[in-house]
């Protein structure tokens, strides 16, 4: 059975800092690349951050370039969002999503976290 497990959201005065993990069972962490979505109150779900299976590449959306970074534990099967001078912009809940392209017979896959709120005071 594969779990994402989000955790470290919370309340946080603007230009704060939180550190977000995610942390996954039940797949082969490495062959995944994981991904930090947001969605706020009446807006869609937004790609927020990925990196690859290892850890080379990322990328980021333009709104948080130079205040977040994504990074990944495959030791521990973990993927984590540092979020830096966060703004009241930035509160939503915040999911983690974990895909596989497909490999050979073998299908894609997509799963998701349960997300973690984030919440930026001004």
């Amino acid at each position: 059975q594969v779990q994402l497990e989000e955790s470290g959201g919370g309340l946080v005065q603007s230009g704060g800092s939180l550190r977000l993990s995610c942390a996954a069972s039940g797949i082969v962490f490495s062959m995944y690349v994981m991904a930090w979505y947001r969605q706020a109150p009446g807006k869609q779900r937004e790609l927020v951050a990925l990196i690859n299976g290892d850890g080379g590449v990322t990328n980021y959306t333009d709104s948080v370039k130079g205040r977040f970074a994504i990074s990944r534990d495959n030791a521990q099967n973990t993927v984590y969002l540092q979020m830096n001078s966060l703004e009241p912009d930035d509160t939503a809940v915040y999911y983690c999503k974990a895909s596989r392209l497909r490999i050979g017979a073998v299908p894609p896959a997509d799963y998701w976290g349960q997300g973690t709120q984030v919440t930026v005071s001004s």
